[in-house]
Protein backbone atom coordinates (compact mmCIF):
# COMPACT_ATOMS: atom_id res chain seq x y z
CA UNK A 1 0.00 0.00 0.00
CA UNK A 2 1.48 3.30 -1.09
CA UNK A 3 2.07 5.88 1.61
CA UNK A 4 2.45 9.51 0.67
CA UNK A 5 1.94 13.03 1.97
CA UNK A 6 -1.18 14.82 0.72
CA UNK A 7 -1.62 18.61 0.58
CA UNK A 8 -4.15 19.94 3.07
CA UNK A 9 -3.52 17.23 5.69
CA UNK A 10 -1.01 17.99 8.42
CA UNK A 11 1.87 15.82 9.61
CA UNK A 12 -0.02 15.30 12.85
CA UNK A 13 -3.06 13.71 11.24
CA UNK A 14 -3.56 10.91 8.79
CA UNK A 15 -6.42 10.12 6.53
CA UNK A 16 -7.19 6.93 4.65
CA UNK A 17 -9.77 7.17 1.92
CA UNK A 18 -11.08 3.94 0.40
CA UNK A 19 -13.54 4.63 -2.36
CA UNK A 20 -13.70 4.46 -6.11
CA UNK A 21 -9.97 5.10 -6.36
CA UNK A 22 -9.00 2.84 -3.43
CA UNK A 23 -6.46 5.40 -2.21
CA UNK A 24 -4.59 5.34 1.09
CA UNK A 25 -2.94 8.38 2.63
CA UNK A 26 -0.61 8.40 5.60
CA UNK A 27 2.30 10.42 6.90
CA UNK A 28 5.75 8.73 7.36
CA UNK A 29 5.85 9.35 11.10
CA UNK A 30 2.73 7.24 11.64
CA UNK A 31 4.52 4.06 10.61
CA UNK A 32 7.08 4.71 13.32
CA UNK A 33 4.40 5.30 15.96
CA UNK A 34 1.93 2.66 14.81
CA UNK A 35 1.79 0.90 18.16
CA UNK A 36 0.48 4.03 19.89
CA UNK A 37 -1.90 5.19 17.16
CA UNK A 38 -5.64 4.83 17.68
CA UNK A 39 -7.47 4.13 14.46
CA UNK A 40 -10.91 5.68 14.10
CA UNK A 41 -13.05 4.52 11.20
CA UNK A 42 -15.48 6.76 9.36
CA UNK A 43 -17.97 5.50 6.78
CA UNK A 44 -19.52 8.41 4.88
CA UNK A 45 -20.72 9.56 1.45
CA UNK A 46 -17.84 10.84 -0.69
CA UNK A 47 -19.33 10.43 -4.18
CA UNK A 48 -22.56 11.28 -5.95
CA UNK A 49 -24.88 14.27 -5.67
CA UNK A 50 -24.66 14.55 -1.88
CA UNK A 51 -20.90 13.99 -1.66
CA UNK A 52 -20.60 17.30 0.18
CA UNK A 53 -22.11 15.57 3.21
CA UNK A 54 -19.03 13.36 3.33
CA UNK A 55 -16.39 15.85 2.28
CA UNK A 56 -17.52 18.56 4.69
CA UNK A 57 -17.86 15.98 7.48
CA UNK A 58 -14.38 14.64 6.76
CA UNK A 59 -12.90 18.14 6.60
CA UNK A 60 -14.33 19.11 9.98
CA UNK A 61 -13.15 15.88 11.59
CA UNK A 62 -9.63 16.43 10.28
CA UNK A 63 -9.62 20.07 11.42
CA UNK A 64 -10.31 18.92 14.99
CA UNK A 65 -8.11 15.81 14.81
CA UNK A 66 -5.19 18.06 13.87
CA UNK A 67 -5.79 20.03 17.07
CA UNK A 68 -6.06 16.89 19.20
CA UNK A 69 -2.88 15.38 17.77
CA UNK A 70 -1.00 18.66 18.12
CA UNK A 71 -1.93 18.62 21.82
CA UNK A 72 -0.59 15.09 22.32
CA UNK A 73 -3.43 12.89 21.08
CA UNK A 74 -6.02 10.95 23.07
CA UNK A 75 -4.48 9.79 26.35
CA UNK A 76 -1.13 10.00 24.58
CA UNK A 77 -2.26 8.20 21.43
CA UNK A 78 -2.34 10.09 18.11
CA UNK A 79 -5.48 9.62 16.03
CA UNK A 80 -5.35 8.00 12.61
CA UNK A 81 -8.58 8.47 10.66
CA UNK A 82 -9.60 5.77 8.18
CA UNK A 83 -12.34 7.21 6.00
CA UNK A 84 -14.25 5.28 3.34
CA UNK A 85 -16.95 6.00 0.79
CA UNK A 86 -20.28 4.21 1.16
CA UNK A 87 -21.62 5.85 -2.02
CA UNK A 88 -24.80 6.64 -0.10
CA UNK A 89 -25.88 2.98 -0.04
CA UNK A 90 -26.98 1.55 3.34
CA UNK A 91 -25.74 -1.98 2.61
CA UNK A 92 -22.36 -0.58 1.59
CA UNK A 93 -22.27 1.58 4.73
CA UNK A 94 -22.77 -1.52 6.88
CA UNK A 95 -20.15 -3.51 4.95
CA UNK A 96 -17.62 -0.68 5.16
CA UNK A 97 -18.24 -0.13 8.89
CA UNK A 98 -17.74 -3.81 9.64
CA UNK A 99 -14.56 -3.92 7.54
CA UNK A 100 -13.16 -0.82 9.23
CA UNK A 101 -13.33 -2.64 12.58
CA UNK A 102 -12.58 -6.23 11.61
CA UNK A 103 -9.99 -5.68 8.87
CA UNK A 104 -8.52 -2.22 9.43
CA UNK A 105 -8.40 -2.49 13.21
CA UNK A 106 -10.39 0.65 14.00
CA UNK A 107 -11.28 0.91 17.68
CA UNK A 108 -14.01 3.55 17.30
CA UNK A 109 -16.42 4.57 14.56
CA UNK A 110 -17.51 8.09 13.62
CA UNK A 111 -20.60 7.41 11.52
CA UNK A 112 -20.80 10.13 8.88
CA UNK A 113 -23.75 8.60 7.04
CA UNK A 114 -27.14 10.08 6.21
CA UNK A 115 -30.04 8.51 8.13
CA UNK A 116 -30.54 5.77 5.53
CA UNK A 117 -27.02 4.49 6.21
CA UNK A 118 -26.80 5.34 9.91
CA UNK A 119 -29.42 2.78 10.92
CA UNK A 120 -27.31 0.15 9.12
CA UNK A 121 -24.08 1.28 10.82
CA UNK A 122 -25.93 1.31 14.14
CA UNK A 123 -26.66 -2.40 13.78
CA UNK A 124 -22.98 -3.07 13.09
CA UNK A 125 -22.09 -1.19 16.28
CA UNK A 126 -24.69 -3.26 18.15
CA UNK A 127 -23.21 -6.49 16.80
CA UNK A 128 -19.52 -5.67 17.31
CA UNK A 129 -19.86 -3.63 20.52
CA UNK A 130 -17.61 -0.91 19.09
CA UNK A 131 -17.92 2.70 20.26
CA UNK A 132 -19.90 4.60 17.61
CA UNK A 133 -20.81 8.28 17.33
CA UNK A 134 -23.40 9.16 14.70
CA UNK A 135 -22.67 12.59 13.22
CA UNK A 136 -25.13 13.20 10.36
CA UNK A 137 -28.41 11.31 10.94
CA UNK A 138 -31.23 13.55 12.17
CA UNK A 139 -34.00 10.91 12.19
CA UNK A 140 -35.38 11.25 15.71
CA UNK A 141 -36.05 7.54 16.21
CA UNK A 142 -32.35 6.66 15.95
CA UNK A 143 -31.88 7.63 19.58
CA UNK A 144 -35.41 8.42 20.82
CA UNK A 145 -36.73 4.88 20.26
CA UNK A 146 -35.55 2.72 23.19
CA UNK A 147 -35.44 -0.30 20.86
CA UNK A 148 -32.53 1.40 19.11
CA UNK A 149 -30.62 2.13 22.31
CA UNK A 150 -27.23 0.49 22.83
CA UNK A 151 -24.70 1.60 25.47
CA UNK A 152 -21.89 2.08 22.94
CA UNK A 153 -23.66 4.40 20.45
CA UNK A 154 -24.23 8.15 20.64
CA UNK A 155 -25.70 10.81 18.34
CA UNK A 156 -23.80 14.10 18.02
CA UNK A 157 -26.38 15.62 15.67
CA UNK A 158 -29.30 18.02 15.77
CA UNK A 159 -32.55 16.07 15.92
CA UNK A 160 -35.61 16.27 13.70
CA UNK A 161 -37.96 16.56 16.67
CA UNK A 162 -36.02 19.55 18.04
CA UNK A 163 -36.08 21.38 14.69
CA UNK A 164 -39.76 20.54 14.27
CA UNK A 165 -40.76 21.96 17.64
CA UNK A 166 -38.92 25.21 16.99
CA UNK A 167 -39.91 25.31 13.31
CA UNK A 168 -43.55 24.43 13.96
CA UNK A 169 -43.88 27.25 16.47
CA UNK A 170 -42.14 29.72 14.14
CA UNK A 171 -44.26 28.70 11.12
CA UNK A 172 -47.49 28.81 13.12
CA UNK A 173 -46.87 32.41 14.13
CA UNK A 174 -46.31 33.40 10.49
CA UNK A 175 -49.34 31.36 9.39
CA UNK A 176 -51.58 33.23 11.84
CA UNK A 177 -50.18 36.61 10.82
CA UNK A 178 -50.53 35.95 7.08
CA UNK A 179 -53.55 33.63 7.04
CA UNK A 180 -51.65 30.63 5.63
CA UNK A 181 -54.16 27.84 6.13
CA UNK A 182 -53.51 25.58 3.13
CA UNK A 183 -50.16 23.81 3.21
CA UNK A 184 -48.25 21.36 1.03
CA UNK A 185 -45.19 19.29 1.94
CA UNK A 186 -42.31 17.97 -0.16
CA UNK A 187 -39.71 15.81 1.59
CA UNK A 188 -37.47 12.84 0.76
CA UNK A 189 -39.02 9.39 0.90
CA UNK A 190 -37.07 7.74 3.73
CA UNK A 191 -36.95 7.77 7.52
CA UNK A 192 -35.59 11.29 8.01
CA UNK A 193 -37.93 12.87 5.47
CA UNK A 194 -41.12 11.20 6.65
CA UNK A 195 -40.33 11.44 10.38
CA UNK A 196 -39.30 15.09 10.31
CA UNK A 197 -42.20 16.18 8.10
CA UNK A 198 -44.66 14.41 10.40
CA UNK A 199 -43.10 16.06 13.43
CA UNK A 200 -43.13 19.52 11.83
CA UNK A 201 -46.80 19.32 10.84
CA UNK A 202 -47.66 17.98 14.30
CA UNK A 203 -46.32 21.14 15.94
CA UNK A 204 -47.49 23.46 13.18
CA UNK A 205 -51.07 22.25 13.82
CA UNK A 206 -50.57 22.34 17.57
CA UNK A 207 -49.76 26.05 17.46
CA UNK A 208 -52.03 26.87 14.48
CA UNK A 209 -55.02 24.45 14.62
CA UNK A 210 -56.67 25.89 11.48
CA UNK A 211 -53.85 24.70 9.22
CA UNK A 212 -54.64 21.96 6.68
CA UNK A 213 -52.12 19.91 4.66
CA UNK A 214 -53.71 19.58 1.21
CA UNK A 215 -50.85 17.95 -0.71
CA UNK A 216 -47.89 15.69 0.11
CA UNK A 217 -44.98 14.81 -2.19
CA UNK A 218 -42.28 12.23 -1.42
CA UNK A 219 -39.49 12.32 -4.03
CA UNK A 220 -36.92 9.56 -3.83
CA UNK A 221 -33.54 10.28 -2.29
CA UNK A 222 -31.17 11.61 -5.00
CA UNK A 223 -34.05 11.91 -7.52
CA UNK A 224 -32.74 13.73 -10.64
CA UNK A 225 -35.97 15.31 -11.95
CA UNK A 226 -38.53 17.19 -9.84
CA UNK A 227 -40.82 18.36 -12.65
CA UNK A 228 -43.70 16.10 -11.60
CA UNK A 229 -43.32 17.11 -7.96
CA UNK A 230 -43.26 20.84 -8.74
CA UNK A 231 -46.29 20.69 -11.03
CA UNK A 232 -48.23 18.67 -8.45
CA UNK A 233 -47.60 21.34 -5.82
CA UNK A 234 -48.53 24.18 -8.17
CA UNK A 235 -51.77 22.44 -9.14
CA UNK A 236 -52.72 22.05 -5.46
CA UNK A 237 -52.33 25.84 -5.01
CA UNK A 238 -51.16 25.82 -1.38
CA UNK A 239 -50.48 29.04 0.47
CA UNK A 240 -47.38 27.60 2.11
CA UNK A 241 -44.93 24.76 1.50
CA UNK A 242 -42.74 22.81 3.93
CA UNK A 243 -39.72 20.77 2.78
CA UNK A 244 -36.84 18.95 4.44
CA UNK A 245 -35.01 18.13 1.22
CA UNK A 246 -31.29 18.61 1.77
CA UNK A 247 -27.91 18.96 0.09
CA UNK A 248 -27.81 18.39 -3.66
CA UNK A 249 -31.45 17.30 -3.65
CA UNK A 250 -32.54 20.65 -2.21
CA UNK A 251 -30.42 22.75 -4.57
CA UNK A 252 -31.60 20.76 -7.62
CA UNK A 253 -35.20 21.10 -6.47
CA UNK A 254 -34.91 24.88 -6.04
CA UNK A 255 -33.18 25.35 -9.40
CA UNK A 256 -35.91 23.35 -11.13
CA UNK A 257 -38.76 25.02 -9.19
CA UNK A 258 -37.38 28.44 -10.12
CA UNK A 259 -38.24 27.68 -13.76
CA UNK A 260 -41.91 27.70 -12.73
CA UNK A 261 -41.53 30.74 -10.43
CA UNK A 262 -42.85 28.52 -7.63
CA UNK A 263 -41.33 30.50 -4.79
CA UNK A 264 -43.23 33.65 -5.74
CA UNK A 265 -46.56 31.81 -5.51
CA UNK A 266 -46.40 30.57 -1.91
CA UNK A 267 -44.60 31.01 1.40
CA UNK A 268 -41.78 28.45 1.63
CA UNK A 269 -40.39 26.84 4.79
CA UNK A 270 -37.29 24.75 4.01
CA UNK A 271 -35.64 23.55 7.21
CA UNK A 272 -32.30 22.80 5.49
CA UNK A 273 -31.95 26.02 3.48
CA UNK A 274 -29.82 28.05 5.89
CA UNK A 275 -26.64 26.09 5.26
CA UNK A 276 -23.76 27.17 3.06
CA UNK A 277 -24.04 23.92 1.10
CA UNK A 278 -27.36 25.28 -0.25
CA UNK A 279 -26.98 29.04 0.11
CA UNK A 280 -23.82 29.24 -2.02
CA UNK A 281 -24.79 26.65 -4.65
CA UNK A 282 -28.32 27.57 -5.77
CA UNK A 283 -28.05 29.49 -9.06
CA UNK A 284 -30.74 32.05 -8.21
CA UNK A 285 -31.41 31.97 -4.50
CA UNK A 286 -35.00 33.10 -3.88
CA UNK A 287 -35.50 35.81 -1.30
CA UNK A 288 -37.63 35.14 1.72
CA UNK A 289 -37.37 31.39 2.23
CA UNK A 290 -37.90 30.51 5.89
CA UNK A 291 -35.33 28.08 7.25
CA UNK A 292 -33.96 26.53 10.36
CA UNK A 293 -30.33 27.34 11.05
CA UNK A 294 -28.02 24.63 9.78
CA UNK A 295 -24.61 26.22 9.86
CA UNK A 296 -24.04 29.92 9.42
CA UNK A 297 -21.16 31.64 11.14
CA UNK A 298 -23.45 34.45 12.34
CA UNK A 299 -25.57 32.13 14.54
CA UNK A 300 -24.89 31.70 17.33
CA UNK A 301 -23.62 35.27 17.29
CA UNK A 302 -20.40 34.59 19.19
CA UNK A 303 -16.73 35.24 18.40
CA UNK A 304 -16.03 31.52 18.91
CA UNK A 305 -18.50 30.42 16.23
CA UNK A 306 -17.34 33.05 13.75
CA UNK A 307 -13.68 32.15 14.38
CA UNK A 308 -14.36 28.44 13.82
CA UNK A 309 -16.17 29.15 10.56
CA UNK A 310 -13.32 31.38 9.37
CA UNK A 311 -10.69 28.77 10.31
CA UNK A 312 -12.54 26.11 8.34
CA UNK A 313 -12.87 28.36 5.30
CA UNK A 314 -9.22 29.34 5.52
CA UNK A 315 -8.13 25.69 5.49
CA UNK A 316 -10.53 24.31 2.89
CA UNK A 317 -11.43 27.40 0.82
CA UNK A 318 -15.15 26.86 1.33
CA UNK A 319 -17.66 27.45 4.09
CA UNK A 320 -18.50 24.69 6.60
CA UNK A 321 -21.89 22.99 6.61
CA UNK A 322 -24.33 21.66 9.17
CA UNK A 323 -22.53 18.31 8.88
CA UNK A 324 -19.24 20.08 9.57
CA UNK A 325 -20.13 21.47 12.98
CA UNK A 326 -21.71 18.18 14.06
CA UNK A 327 -18.63 16.16 13.14
CA UNK A 328 -16.32 18.70 14.72
CA UNK A 329 -18.37 18.52 17.92
CA UNK A 330 -18.09 14.72 17.92
CA UNK A 331 -14.29 14.95 17.98
CA UNK A 332 -14.50 17.55 20.75
CA UNK A 333 -16.65 15.19 22.82
CA UNK A 334 -14.34 12.22 22.22
CA UNK A 335 -11.27 14.25 23.11
CA UNK A 336 -12.80 15.52 26.36
CA UNK A 337 -14.06 12.05 27.28
CA UNK A 338 -10.61 10.53 26.69
CA UNK A 339 -9.09 13.28 28.82
CA UNK A 340 -11.49 12.66 31.69
CA UNK A 341 -11.13 8.87 31.45
CA UNK A 342 -7.38 9.07 30.80
CA UNK A 343 -8.00 6.15 28.47
CA UNK A 344 -9.10 5.24 24.95
CA UNK A 345 -10.99 2.07 25.79
CA UNK A 346 -14.40 2.29 24.11
CA UNK A 347 -16.38 1.18 27.15
CA UNK A 348 -14.68 3.72 29.41
CA UNK A 349 -15.22 6.49 26.86
CA UNK A 350 -18.91 5.56 26.58
CA UNK A 351 -19.33 5.77 30.35
CA UNK A 352 -17.88 9.29 30.38
CA UNK A 353 -19.77 10.48 27.28
CA UNK A 354 -23.21 9.79 28.79
CA UNK A 355 -24.24 13.08 30.40
CA UNK A 356 -21.02 14.91 29.46
CA UNK A 357 -21.16 18.70 28.95
CA UNK A 358 -18.38 20.44 27.02
CA UNK A 359 -17.53 23.97 25.95
CA UNK A 360 -18.45 24.32 22.28
CA UNK A 361 -18.68 27.19 19.77
CA UNK A 362 -22.01 25.82 18.53
CA UNK A 363 -23.82 25.76 21.88
CA UNK A 364 -26.76 28.03 22.64
CA UNK A 365 -24.96 29.10 25.81
CA UNK A 366 -21.43 28.16 24.77
CA UNK A 367 -21.83 24.54 25.87
CA UNK A 368 -23.48 21.36 24.56
CA UNK A 369 -24.43 18.17 26.38
CA UNK A 370 -24.55 14.51 25.40
CA UNK A 371 -27.75 13.60 27.20
CA UNK A 372 -27.34 10.56 29.41
CA UNK A 373 -30.62 8.70 28.98
CA UNK A 374 -30.85 8.58 25.19
CA UNK A 375 -27.27 9.45 24.19
CA UNK A 376 -28.23 12.41 21.99
CA UNK A 377 -26.95 15.95 21.62
CA UNK A 378 -28.81 18.83 23.29
CA UNK A 379 -28.18 22.49 24.01
CA UNK A 380 -26.92 23.40 20.53
CA UNK A 381 -27.91 26.73 18.99
CA UNK A 382 -31.22 26.29 17.18
CA UNK A 383 -33.56 28.76 15.52
CA UNK A 384 -35.39 29.85 12.37
CA UNK A 385 -35.15 32.91 10.16
CA UNK A 386 -35.69 34.26 6.65
CA UNK A 387 -33.08 34.10 3.90
CA UNK A 388 -31.71 36.85 1.68
CA UNK A 389 -29.67 36.06 -1.47
CA UNK A 390 -26.36 37.42 -0.20
CA UNK A 391 -24.30 37.36 3.00
CA UNK A 392 -25.14 37.14 5.84
CA UNK A 393 -27.94 35.09 4.15
CA UNK A 394 -30.05 34.87 7.32
CA UNK A 395 -29.64 38.29 8.99
CA UNK A 396 -31.99 37.56 11.89
CA UNK A 397 -32.56 34.19 13.57
CA UNK A 398 -35.30 33.66 16.14
CA UNK A 399 -33.67 31.33 18.67
CA UNK A 400 -35.54 28.35 20.04
CA UNK A 401 -36.04 27.93 23.78
CA UNK A 402 -34.56 24.68 25.13
CA UNK A 403 -36.90 24.63 28.12
CA UNK A 404 -39.86 24.49 25.72
CA UNK A 405 -38.08 21.98 23.50
CA UNK A 406 -37.49 19.63 26.43
CA UNK A 407 -41.11 19.89 27.62
CA UNK A 408 -42.62 19.18 24.20
CA UNK A 409 -40.06 16.51 23.36
CA UNK A 410 -40.98 14.65 26.57
CA UNK A 411 -44.65 14.78 25.56
CA UNK A 412 -43.79 13.53 22.07
CA UNK A 413 -41.74 10.61 23.42
CA UNK A 414 -44.61 9.58 25.65
CA UNK A 415 -47.09 9.77 22.75
CA UNK A 416 -44.81 7.51 20.69
CA UNK A 417 -44.50 4.98 23.49
CA UNK A 418 -40.80 5.71 23.89
CA UNK A 419 -41.13 6.51 27.63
Amino acid sequence: MTRTRTPGISRRSTLALMGAGAMSVAAPWVARAQAKTIKVGMPTILSGRVAQLGTSSRNAVMLEVDKVNAAGGLAGRPIEMVIRDSKGQPQEAARVARELVNTDGCEWLIDGEASSGSFAVHEVARDLGVLCVHTCSEASSLTADPKQHIPNAFRCVRQGIHDSIVGGSYAAAISKAKGLKKWATCSPDYAYGRDTTGEFTLYLKRFAPDVEVISESWPKLFQPDYTEVVTKILQAKPQALYSCLWGGDLTSYIDQANIYAMFSQMEVFAVNMADYTALTVVKNLPKGIHSGNRYIKTFPTTPENAAWGDAYKSKYNEYPTNWSWQNATAVMFLAEAAKKANATDGKKIAEVLAGLTIKCPFGADGTVTMRGDDHTLVGYAIGWGTTIPQEPYVPEVKAGDWKTIFELEAEWKKSKGYT
